[in-house]
């Protein structure tokens, strides 16, 4: 699966209009064409690039397909643009200490433990994935015992939905 995919299915207003659906339910082919007015090979076309995208789940009970959103499909999107770097580290070594050896990386100390403060002089929130699983200690806690793969992660504001609050007997 290429990147290219996923930039392709996401180049159509129907396909953009599919993964909104399918962020906030599972739905049937039929069902998601009549919410969207298509016919359903339409929509069926449509589906099958965002399933070969990677973006979408397919569950099939019967002769019923059933189709989600992939939860990661943020993740997936933003790959292609990732900065990826090779460090060396002597053994029993902090993350902390891996993290001093990349320019650019702040490091906050709050009480005894440190943490990511900003990347590339970006402040946010950040959490760490050692080889796909998030420990449970701050850098300066998590020892490298062997070769990992360390990945730095932001958390970032998603907006899953939109409430618009209109006071009652006020016009716009």
């Amino acid at each position: 699966m290429g990147n290219e995919l996923i930039f392709k299915a996401l180049s159509c207003p129907t396909r953009i209009k599919i993964l909104q659906i399918l962020n906030s339910k599972e739905i049937h082919l039929s069902g998601l064409a009549k919410e969207i007015g298509i016919s359903k090979p339409v929509a069926s076309k449509h589906l099958k690039i965002l399933e070969e995208a990677g973006l979408i789940n397919k569950k099939i009970i019967g002769n019923i397909h059933l189709f989600s959103i992939k939860s990661n499909i943020i993740e997936k999107i933003i790959e292609p643009f990732y900065e990826e770097s090779t460090i060396e580290l002597n053994k029993n070594m902090s993350l902390s200490d891996a993290l001093k050896q990349i320019p650019d990386i702040e490091i906050k100390k709050i009480g005894k433990h440190q943490y990511i403060k900003s990347i590339n002089r970006e402040n946010g929130y950040f959490i760490y994935e050692i080889n796909g699983k998030l420990p449970n200690k701050p850098i300066n806690e998590y020892n490298i015992n062997k070769n990992v793969t360390f990945d730095l992660k932001k958390l970032i504001s998603v907006k899953k939905k939109k409430i618009n609050i209109k006071i009652k007997g006020e016009n716009e």
